[in-house]
């Protein structure tokens, strides 16, 4: 060994310390998580809250409720509401007229988006970039700016108060049809390449290939649609004129004024009973939903 290296080999190792820039972007970093976490308790303060509050409203009596401060628990419970608000008006009608309305609208908006993305992705016709233009360009419409026109034309068919004339204006499928798109653009063309020198042809590719490494994003596209289609007020309003085809969101209105003073604990327990539906589904399937959401963020 030369006298370099026992020199070298002699030296005491040194032990790096972070210096002052190192220790400042930690500082930085835990500051963020810190603001994250703070962000996200806020927010969801901010979500539960309401619900708490419809919740315990729709166990208190009438009085109860207009007292001031507002008490955030029940002295007694009153669930006498609950069987008020089924009984008061046909609750149970409207909850048949919501499920008609939204499986069906549901099933159409699944079809169309899917095969209308498969269309726009897989399918090789003039004009295809401009179909998919027009399609984001109908995200940007509002739904009130098309109601005076379709008002205008479910009357002229005579489609007030049927359950079509609730349908039919609603089953577009903007939306669902981006949604899927960009999920079926972050499909690994090798797949679909290979199904291809199979021998699969477009409806075989669809079902078999496709449709089998989309659940996910179908689970997201499909929790929207109910969600959005069991909500749906305004439309459904202006197509019924009785309770045979209203949905709970208009039963809840009748609810409201039925004894021309609010009574808000049977209005609370219908609210309640409206969105417990929606609100298991949510829960059960959230995490396929924002997996769904997130899919076709990265290709490949």
């Amino acid at each position: 060994m030369t006298a370099v290296e026992e020199k070298k080999s002699a030296a005491p190792t040194s032990v790096v310390r972070p210096g002052p820039d190192r220790r400042n972007v930690d500082r930085r970093e835990v500051g963020v998580k810190v603001l994250g976490y703070a962000a996200m308790v806020i927010a969801l303060i901010i979500i539960v809250l309401p619900l708490y509050w419809i919740v315990m409203t729709s166990f208190k009596e009438r009085p109860e409720i207009y007292t001031q401060p507002a008490t955030w628990w029940p002295s007694s419970l009153h669930p006498e509401n609950y069987s008020e608000a089924t009984t008061s008006v046909p609750f149970w009608m409207f909850l048949r007229n919501s499920i008609v309305i939204t499986t069906i609208l549901s099933a159409a908006k699944f079809v169309l988006g899917t095969l209308s993305a498969y269309g726009l992705v897989f399918l090789r016709f003039p004009g295809k970039n401009f179909v998919f233009l027009g399609i984001i360009a109908a995200l940007m419409v509002p739904n009130q700016i098309t109601v005076i026109s379709n008002y205008a034309l479910v009357a002229e068919w005579g489609w007030r108060n049927t359950f079509q004339g609730i349908i039919v204006p609603l089953a577009g499928v903007a939306f669902g049809t981006f949604l899927m798109r960009n999920h079926f653009l972050s499909i690994p063309s090798e797949i679909i390449e290979a199904a291809r020198m199979d021998g699969a042809g477009h409806w075989r590719l669809l079902w078999r290939v496709v449709l089998p490494v989309s659940g996910p994003t179908m689970v997201a596209f499909g929790i929207i649609t109910v969600v959005n289609e069991w909500n749906e007020y305004l439309w459904p309003f202006l197509m019924s004129d009785d309770s045979s085809v209203a949905p709970l969101p208009i039963g809840l209105t009748q609810l409201q004024n039925n004894d021309g003073l609010t009574n808000w604990g049977p209005v609370m327990a219908g609210t309640v009973l409206t969105m417990l539906p929606i609100l298991v589904i949510f829960l059960v399937l959230q995490r396929h939903m924002i997996k769904g959401l997130t899919s076709g963020a990265v290709k490949g």
